[in-house]
This record gives C-alpha cells, structure tokens and sequence, in this order.
C-alpha cells in the first residue's frame, strides 16, 4: 500500500492554487500542483507521463486480491475492513502476474489521496483498458459509487479489476484507469451545450443536443471495404498490457462487414468494438464524457472508457470508438441509432498540451480502432 503523507495546510494551498475560476475540470498544470503540495502522494513518486491534459494516469501496486465478489465498502468501512472477508488469494505482481476471465480482482494503487475541500474526483477505465474489454472501477474507503472521489477524501485508492473476454498480464505500475479532478460543482445545460456547438463545431454532423450531445452508431462504414466493427473473439490468448503493436488481429477479433439492411444484432454477453457516425471535437478548453446510456431504450452497455481529454479531434477528424455488450437477450442497432451523450464541462484553465501526437496520445485522428495492443 502506498504512504500517505498530509496536512490541513497543504490541502489549503492546493485549493488556493487551483482556483482560477470557480469551477470547473482541473487541467494538468493544476494537477501537477496537487502532486506538488502532496494532494497526490505515492511512495514511488508521481511521473510526468501520468499527468493527461486533465487527468491523471493511475498505477497499480505491488500486490492483487483474487475476491469472491465486487463489493462497495460502505460508509465509516474501509476497503481493508471489507478484504478481510472476501480475499481468497494474494498475487504478487511484480514480476507480472496473469488476471485471468471471469475472476474479480482487487489492486490497491500506488497512489494516495488527500484532496482539497471543495475538490471531488472520478475516474474511468483508460481507452485501451476499455477496448479490450476489461472491466475496472475505482473504489475508496467509505464509498457508496463505483469511481467517485467525494470532495476532502483523505486515502487509499483501489482498483477492481475483471477481464471479460481475454485474459491480460499485468505488473506493478501498468495504469488501467485514470482520475480526473473536479472543483465545485459544474453545471451542465444543454444551452450552454448549444453555444458551445455554435462557436467550436463539436460534431460533423447535425447536433443532436437533449441531455447532452448525442452519438450515433455507424453500421454502414466508412471504409471502402465496408468493415463496420469487429467482435472478440472468445478463448483467444493472453494479452500483456506493456506489449504494443504486439497482436494480430485476427487472432482476437471477428471482422463485421456492412450489410445492406444497416443493421446489427448484438448477441448477448458478447464484445464489440464499433464507431461513432459522427467525428468528435473536443476544444482545449473543456473536457467531455460519455454519460451511462439509458437502460430504457436497449438492453446494452456502450463505452467502458469515458474520458475525452481537451484536444481530442482538434484539428483532426476523430470518431468515437465505441465498446459495447449486449445484456440477456440479442438486441438490434440500427445505422444511425443513438447509443450515447457527451456532457461537456470547462476547464479551470487551458492545458499546456493537449490531446494528440505531441504527447504520444494514441487515438487522435481515429476512425474506427482496436487497442494499441494489436497490429494496425
């Protein structure tokens, strides 16, 4: 478990620090402060790869917990009180360690919170964690949510970790998730959506905005050879998650190929990866998110990974990638189907890199793309 150093004084200074404006996503520079002031400590110290445009890289530690079921400690429990029960075994991953399908493991991390009062956090699998379909949540001492940080949390952070379709190796340090850092309490209204849409074009499509901004699915593909998206493949091999480039794709994925009906039928507990009809912009300014879709118009789940960093499809045409599992029975996406919304939120101050190539961001100017880990 990490070292957690703190005090009443340092938290205090962060909140000075970072108040800008008086509300909003913390951008990097900000988050670099919070590491500064040890808001973020960790016995190994914090890298500078790990600090995104607004958020921040998270790392596992040194130890995983095979545990019999997820589990949310509760308020005034800690997540150790609650090991104690459920642990099965103890797996050092040092010298790497394989997480296998099916099982449900507990990390905790190398990082340590103690975040200023008015500064609340969340958190979400990284993009490549997403795409090969491996399920991680946040949990802190007291919670009652998956990936939320209350505002003033002091404490560990822990990472519950499931891989649905392919068995992955991970060792201590490998980032599976990442935090973004909040002050106040943003507000999110689709007018202020629509004025941003005016000025920054945030899709290239007509925009849909009710509750956010809608996404819609592309089942007819841009590619001349019709490839719309591409299914897991079960019972393929081990993923190890330091290896990039390293896989062929067909020895994990089923391509699907546009049809004329421009319809596809998710079959249940199955994996897809598909792509968004509309490219995405997000402008240096703000931060987006994929909200939870709407349970009440399809039994399916879309995007593991929800964080858009500042930058992402600036000056680039960048679609969506969209993950997606079909729950109890074969549901039907139809082309054009909404299947998600984007809420935006400003930053407290613009980030001295954003989204891209400059900082070897792996997904600017995608279209429809598997994880870093296969051969493109």
């Amino acid at each position: 478990m990490t070292a957690h150093s703190s005090s009443a004084a340092s938290a205090a200074a962060s909140s000075a620090s970072v108040a800008s404006v008086n509300t909003g996503i913390l951008p990097s520079h900000a988050i670099r402060t919070l590491v500064r002031e040890q808001a973020i400590t960790s016995a190994t110290p914090v890298e500078d790869a790990q600090v995104q445009p607004a958020s921040l890289d998270l790392r596992l530690g040194q130890v995983a917990y095979r545990i019999r079921a997820s589990f949310l400690p509760g308020r005034d429990c800690t997540v150790e009180e609650k090991l104690g029960t459920l642990s099965l075994h103890e797996i050092d991953l040092t010298k790497g360690a394989v997480l296998e399908t099916g099982c449900v493991y507990l990390v905790p991390l190398q990082e340590t919170l103690n975040l200023p009062e008015r500064v609340s956090a969340a958190a979400n699998p990284k993009s490549s964690t997403g795409r090969i379909d491996v399920f991680t949540r946040l949990i802190t001492d007291g919670a009652t949510e998956f990936d939320q940080v209350a505002s003033g949390y002091a404490g560990p952070l822990f990472a519950e970790i499931s891989p649905r379709t392919f068995s992955v190796l991970v060792r201590t340090g490998v980032c599976l998730n990442q935090i973004r850092f909040r002050r106040g309490s943003p507000s999110h209204t689709d007018a202020a959506l629509t004025r941003l849409h005016e000025k920054e074009k945030l899709v290239d499509l007509p925009a849909v905005i009710d509750n956010g901004l809608a996404l819609s699915v592309d089942l007819r593909g841009e590619a001349a050879n019709g490839l719309i998206g591409y299914r897991a493949k079960r019972h393929a091999g081990l993923i190890d998650l330091e290896k990039i480039g390293a896989y062929e794709v067909a020895d994990y994925w089923e391509p699907l190929m546009a049809r004329g009906a421009g319809n596809l039928i998710l079959d249940p507990d199955e994996f897809y990866i598909l792509a968004s009809r509309e490219a995405v912009h997000v402008p240096p300014t703000h931060a987006a998110e994929m909200v939870p879709f709407n349970p009440l118009v399809g039994e399916f789940r879309v995007h593991y990974a929800g964080f858009f960093d500042p930058g992402f499809g600036h000056g680039a045409r960048s679609r969506a990638v969209l993950e997606v599992r079909s729950h109890d029975v074969p549901f039907i996406l139809e082309h054009g189907q909404i299947i998600g919304h984007l809420i935006y939120e400003p930053l407290m101050g613009e980030p001295v890199q954003i989204y891209g190539d400059r900082i070897g961001s792996h997904y600017q100017a995608q279209g429809l793309k598997l994880s870093k880990h296969f051969k493109q």
